[in-house]
This record gives structure tokens, C-alpha cells and sequence, in this order.
């Protein structure tokens, strides 16, 4: 078992992080202030070749896997959540292309993300179904002149990068509205400029803002056959693609524990109190050595996660690993976010300090691609089943 990076994955974490220090550091506060998308920071992934991470070299990518890019996401999430969501969104909407989609639609959507000439957004939840996603009600008809084609109309909500998309992937009923089966659920690649096709909504919300979130509205939208993600029914597509997804999201939960520690250690190191520094009591000490040990922690579940999507391991019997990675890492987030506003007292409070934005920011990663309850119910699943035992 070797616990170092390969030279190449050093290569990577080490370019990622001086661009994160020069380039996003000193823009995270104004980016989250201003609420506008940081298109500079997306010119500086493209010019750097950051945006196909993911993505096989076949199509334009770089070929560093789920594990690439999780490294980049903990780096660049030590200073913007926003920035780790705008990698994330590389991988996200073009998982179940990359899981089940055909050659032809790889090589014409792969390539325009890895080299930063489109954009793509994942369209799962509704205002009735979140965490229930077999409660969706965006339903898909046969359409009646094209042979395999379809219409759609239904609405989906929630969607992180709505404004900048040119596609999406999209969830639909295909069978019954009322039936909860997976195979009653298809995938489709839908352009965003094609008829029918509203983004009436941006929400206004509490963190991670710079990155708009919002609805899609879908009115007798016509979807061709070439648009369907594998076979029509493949509902299993979207599962796969979250559970691939584990690993990008807890890495956005470590970069910003990290970051919110690493800031609140020096606040305390020079700050005076009672005749010395804050960070020479004992409990102040122990509340940095207790989050930094579930830090590292994380980072071991997170790793290990991304190793195993990397080789194809995210079905059924590998979730309560990928699922222990998300919502442990997450859950650290929230709690060193609080810790370091804690360890700055009042100044932590204020927009003086980026304390009070990880603050704010870790909260949607416990929410995000599968609540941390979710997360609980699949490892619980997972032991009852014995696809985590240990004997």
C-alpha cells in the first residue's frame, strides 16, 4: 500500500496551488461580495489546460480522473468554494456521457468542456424532488414525427451553473408519471438554446455565490434520439454518476476545512489575550489538534474514494465507502468553518474576515448531490447488506 502521489499528481497539486494563491486567493472575498461568475478564473483553468481534468485524453482531456481532480478541487476550495464548484461542474453533467453515453455524443460534447469552449449543467432535482429523485415529475413523451425522439416539459430547480450552461444533462419520466421504478427514468443531453427551453429563476442565496443557481423550464422541448444517454429507462446512469461524484464533493469539504483552519491558526498565533497569545492555551490547542486529526481524516476517506472511482468501482457495493467520503468530509467543513469563526471571536463574524464566508459556503456541501442523511441511509444500507463488513 503507498500512500504518495505520483510524481504527475504532485505536478498537478503543486501547479493548482500557486494558482489558487495568486490568481484565486485574492479574488475570493470580491467574487462572493459581487455575487458576478469569475470569468477570469475560468480563462486561468482553460489557459492552464484545468477544465478536462477528468476528461480521457481521447476527448480532449488531460486524463488525471476522478483523483486529478480532486486534488485541484481541495486546493482551489482552500479559498472560493465557488472556484471548487466551477471544477466540479466539469465532471458533474459529463459523468453519465463519460458512464453510458455513445462515441458520437463524446467526442461532440467531451472536448468543448476540457477546452473551456462550453459549458454544461446537471439537471436532477425539482421543487417536489430532491433527495426523492424518483419523485420527479419532468416527464417525456414519444414524439409522434420523429421515430426515438421525445418531447419534454417539467421544470428543474437547484441547478448550479443554470446561467453559463450550453447543455444539459436532464432526468425525465419516461414511463408512468406516477411510477418510482428506475427504469420508468431516462437521461437526455438537451442544448440550451433549443426551442422551448427557459431559465426563468436565479436564486438568491446564502453562500457560494459567484456561480448562479437556479430553474430550467422545459415547455414541449423536442429531443432527438441522438440525445439519449444510453438506453431509454437507464435511471442507474444517474446513480452512477453521483456515486462517481462522492469523492469532487468531499474534496470541496476538506480544501475548505483546511482553509478555515489554516487561516483561524494564524489569527490565534498572533493575536494577545490575558497577558500572551490565544494559541498558547491549552484549549485552544486542542480544539486545532481535534479538527485537524478529522481533517486528515477526511482526506484519507476522500482519497481512497477517488482511487476507487478511478477504477470504475462506484456501483452498488462500493457506495458506503463513497458515501462515508462525502459525508464525513462535509460534515468537517461545517465544523472547522464554525471552529475557526469561533476562534476569531467577533472579528470572525465580520466580513472583515473570510470566516464568516466558509461559514456560510460549508453549509451547502452537507446539502449538495445527496444530504448527509442520504449519505448515512446508503452506508447504513450498506452494513445491513454486507457490501461493508469485515469478516
Amino acid at each position: 500500500m503507498d500512500f504518495a502521489l505520483s510524481d504527475e499528481l504532485l505536478a498537478l497539486q503543486s501547479t493548482v496551488r500557486r494558482l489558487a494563491q495568486d490568481k484565486i486567493k485574492p479574488r475570493a472575498r470580491e467574487i462572493d461580495l459581487s455575487g458576478e461568475y469569475p470569468q477570469d478564473i475560468f480563462d486561468a483553468f482553460r489557459d492552464a489546460d484545468l477544465l478536462g481534468l477528468c476528461i480521457p485524453e481521447e476527448y480532449g482531456g488531460s486524463g488525471a480522473g476522478i483523483f486529478g481532480l480532486t486534488l485541484a478541487i481541495e486546493e482551489v476550495t482552500k479559498y472560493s468554494n465557488v472556484i471548487g464548484l466551477m471544477l466540479l461542474l466539469t465532471r458533474l453533467p459529463t459523468g453519465p456521457l463519460m458512464i453510458a453515453g455513445n462515441e458520437e455524443q463524446k467526442l461532440r460534447y467531451l472536448p468543448a468542456i476540457a477546452n473551456g469552449t462550453q459549458r454544461a449543467a446537471f439537471g436532477l432535482s425539482e421543487p417536489g424532488a430532491g433527495s426523492d429523485v424518483a419523485g420527479m415529475q419532468t416527464r417525456a413523451t414519444p414524439d409522434p414525427d420523429v421515430e426515438g425522439g421525445w418531447i419534454l416539459n417539467g421544470t428543474k430547480c437547484w441547478i448550479s451553473g443554470v446561467s453559463q450552461a450550453d447543455w444539459f444533462t436532464v432526468f425525465a419520466k419516461t414511463g408512468e408519471p406516477s411510477s418510482r421504478l428506475h427504469d420508468s427514468i431516462t437521461a437526455f443531453i438537451v442544448d440550451a438554446d433549443t426551442p422551448g427551453v427557459t431559465r426563468p429563476r436565479v436564486d438568491a442565496k446564502m453562500g457560494v455565490k459567484g456561480i448562479d443557481t437556479g430553474e430550467i423550464h422545459f415547455e414541449n422541448v423536442h429531443v432527438g434520439p441522438q440525445n439519449v444517454i444510453g438506453a431509454v429507462g437507464g435511471f442507474r446512469v444517474a446513480m452512477l454518476g453521483l456515486n462517481a461524484m462522492r469523492p469532487i464533493v468531499a474534496a470541496r469539504g476538506i480544501g475548505l476545512a483546511e482553509g478555515a483552519l489554516m487561516y483561524a491558526t494564524e489569527y490565534v498565533k498572533n493575536r494577545p489575550a490575558f497577558g500572551k497569545t490565544i494559541a498558547e492555551f491549552q484549549g485552544i490547542q486542542w480544539e486545532i489538534a481535534k479538527c485537524a486529526t478529522e481533517i486528515e481524516a477526511a482526506r484519507l476517506l476522500t482519497y481512497r474514494s477517488a482511487w476507487l472511482a478511478d477504477q470504475g468501482k462506484y456501483t452498488k457495493e462500493y457506495v458506503p465507502q463513497l458515501s462515508m467520503a462525502k459525508y464525513y468530509a462535509t460534515e468537517v467543513a461545517v465544523k472547522a468553518s464554525g471552529l475557526a469563526v469561533q476562534l476569531l471571536g467577533a472579528a470572525g463574524y465580520m466580513e472583515e474576515h473570510p470566516t464568516e464566508q466558509w461559514y456560510r459556503d460549508a453549509r451547502q456541501l452537507t446539502i449538495v448531490e445527496g444530504t448527509s442523511q442520504v449519505q448515512l441511509g446508503l452506508i447504513g444500507k450498506g452494513v445491513l447488506g454486507h457490501d461493508l463488513w469485515w469478516d
